[in-house]
Parts: structure tokens; sequence; C-alpha cells
């Protein structure tokens, strides 16, 4: 009977067991996601060339990054709000949302600068704002960055009023319209490295207009920086541009959804040292990335990879495999938890039920005894010898044998058998 009840324990134990990681597994979402979506800029655009990298990297550790092109900044927060949209991840340049807007994102980490450049068509002028009034400018479309900050930055100082014919042109359609002079002003958020910039750096024709006040700009607006485009840098043997260029640049971060997986995060955290880590115009080896927090707050994850680098499970297995162990010792750990009290006093109550099932077979030996000693010398005791022969039977399957029960149970046989 103890054997049966200690089978039954056991098995129940592994039950609950098998249940709790179940329920871990289940309610925890300790498993990342095979597939994630990140939104990116039309395609030809920078954006939508680095994050191809990102797609590359990511794919060897069995993760399909799904790339959606968006309009540009202002429609890629909002896709990321949306939790219905599917997109988790973004480059988002500063100054398009912030933490209260949207609280439900968070930043990996500053990448590179991404200035606002403002190329016009005809002769080179005094760079005086003034000078580009009453003109057709293109700013972007509804729902990229460079309109969001142009209407932001540049309307400050009259540069866009409502004198200007804005064009809600695309980039690469703006870039074909100024080239052919068919628009006066083309306004574009991208960095150093973005084709169209260096070709309407280098297009005759076509002059970068310098930002003056700079600095006023930057005190503003916390999220901006100064950068200095070097003469000739362009194209030395033209001497593109033929002076210094003061750019006002805001730095573009990795944005992605405070609930997406940590392991996830740590992966693009690793994917982004590769591609950003080296050096270029305006930026040195190892600026970036970098852990800052320009509009959104720096997620927990990338706070800690920036300490100490990658989790030490991913740095020394597999990504799938490290995964798996990390999210077992988080449900095992409170499981085990859980167990510790029930194996460290399940002698406790293994002894306290032997002893309590010892103690019933010794009340029946004593209910026994003092049934032989109410009887008379010839009154039958048949049924008290069967009785006892039952005790002796169940004191025999006890495991370790109960000796001394069952010397006290062989006394009382040989009072029977006297009698």
């Amino acid at each position: 009977m103890l054997r049966r009840y200690l089978v039954v324990a056991s098995i129940v134990a592994v039950i609950l067991t098998a249940t709790a990681i179940w329920l871990g597994f289940v309610l925890l979402h300790p498993t990342p996601p095979r597939t994630i979506a990140m939104a990116t800029d039309p395609e030809g655009s920078l954006s939508a060339g680095l994050a191809e990298q990102y797609r590359e990297l990511l794919a060897r550790d069995g993760i399909d990054l799904r790339l959606v092109p968006s309009v540009g900044a202002v429609e890629t927060v909002a896709h990321l709000r949306d939790p219905k949209s599917g997109i988790s991840v973004g480059i988002i340049p500063g100054g398009i949302t912030n933490r209260q807007d949207s609280p439900g994102l968070v930043s990996l980490g500053t990448l590179f600068y991404e200035p606002l450049w403002l190329f016009y068509h005809g002769p080179r002028r005094a760079e005086k704002h003034e000078n580009l009034r009453d003109r057709s400018v293109s700013i972007g479309p509804e729902g990229s960055g460079a309109r969001a900050l142009s209407l932001e930055l540049l309307a400050r100082i009259g540069i866009i009023d409502q004198r200007n014919t804005l064009l809600p042109l695309a980039p690469q359609a703006a870039a074909e319209k100024l080239l052919h002079g068919e628009i006066d002003v083309v306004i574009m958020l991208g960095a150093w490295e973005s084709p169209l910039v260096r070709q309407l750096l280098v297009a005759k024709d076509v002059h970068l207009a310098n930002v003056t006040r700079a600095d006023a700009y930057v005190a503003l607006y916390p999220y901006l920086s100064k950068l200095v485009l070097p003469a000739g840098v362009g194209d030395m043997a033209e001497n593109r541009p033929p002076t210094d260029v003061t750019l006002l640049a805001p730095k573009a971060s990795l944005v992605v959804r405070r609930d997406l997986h940590p392991a996830i995060q740590y992966r693009l955290l690793e994917a982004a040292a590769q591609i950003h880590s080296g050096a270029a115009l305006f930026r040195k080896a190892g600026e970036f990335p970098a852990p800052e927090s320009i509009d959104l707050p720096l997620s927990d994850h990338a706070r800690q990879f920036y300490k100490t680098g990658p989790p030490f499970l991913q740095r020394h297995l597999p990504f799938w495999l490290a995964v798996l162990v990390q999210q077992l010792l988080v449900v095992l750990i409170p499981v085990l938890g859980l167990l510790y009290p029930v194996l460290r006093f399940a002698p406790q109550v293994y002894d306290w039920v032997v002893q309590r099932r010892v103690f019933a077979l010794y009340g029946e030996l004593k209910l026994l005894e003092d049934e032989l000693a109410a009887r008379a010398a010839q009154d039958d005791i048949t049924d008290l010898v069967a009785r006892l022969g039952e005790l002796e039977e169940r004191a025999s399957r006890f495991r370790p044998p109960l000796y001394t029960l069952r010397l006290h149970l062989s006394l009382v046989r040989q009072r029977l058998t006297t009698r």
C-alpha cells in the first residue's frame, strides 16, 4: 500500500512539474519569434540598404527579418505604435517622436548621423535664407522624416512659409526634377552614404545651402548636432562643395517595440555593432552604435549589452540553443523553488505516514490483547487468531521490515497459542 502511495505521489509530482514548465512557456512566451518585421524607407534608400544587411545577419541564426517599405520615419513610428501592424523594428531619426507620445517604444542606441540636406538649383548665391523664399520646394511626402523636420526647423526662420510651393515628392523624384531645373529646392534627410546625396553634391548647377546660426538650432533642439562638410569632399577635382558647409543632423536610432523578445533585441544589437561600427565621414571607428537616449528611453537589454556585451549563453552557444537553455533556466528556477520545500520535507512526511500506519497496527494489536484478556478460558478465540494473522500479513509488507512490531506480534501469537 505504501509503495502505491509513493508511486502515485511521484507521478503527481512529475505531472505538476511538467504542467508548470508548460504554463511557463505558454504564459511567459519565452521562445523568440522566428519572423519579425522591420519598416524601411522606400527601395533604393540608404535605410533600405541597411535593412538588407540586418536581414542577412539575422538570417544566419534562422531569424527571418521581413522588410516592409514605408514612406518615411513618421509612418514608421505610426506602424511601430500599432501592435496590429506586426512591425517591431525601425530606424528613426531624432525629433520624430518622444517617450510621451510613444510609451511602447524603446531605443537600442544611435547608429549614425542623418543630416538635413538643402540643395537648390541655379547660380550660387549668398548664403542667406531669404534667397530661398518664393520658390518651389520639395520637402518629402506625408509621413516622411524630412517633411516633419523641415516644417519644424526651416519654417522657424521663414525659409518655408505660405509663399513657398511645398511639393510632397519622394527623394528620387525630387532629385530628378531638381537636376532638370523643374523645381528650385530639395530638402532631404539622409546619411552621407546616401546615393542621392552624393549625386546632388557633384551635380552641375546644384548647390548645397549652408545652415547659418546652427548653434542656435542645436541649443533649441537638443536632438540636433552640428556637422561640417569639408570643402572638396564630394569631388576633389571639381572642388565640390567649394567651401565648408555647416549642416544640422539628428542621429538615427534603432527603435523597437518594448515587448520585442530580449533575445531578438540582443541579436539586433550584435548586427548593429557589425554594420555601424566602422569609420565614415562624420564618425570615428567604434563611435556607433552608441548607448544614447535621445527621444526614447534606452532598452534595459541594450543598456546591459553596452556594459557587458551579449549574454553569456549567446556568446558560447548557437543562438537557438542558447535561447532554449536560457528559457529553460527561467522556467525551471521558479519550478525548482516550488519543488525544493516539497522535496525537503518529503522524508519527514514519509516518516509521519509510516508512523501513523505502525501506530494503527499497534492500536489494533492492543485491542486484540484486550479482547483476549476479557474472554474466559473456555471461549472460542478462532476469530482473534484470524485477526492476528491479518495483522502479521500487513506488517510483513512494510519495507524496510518492522522487526520490533513483528516481535510484538509473535509474543501475542504465543499467548493465543497457549490459550
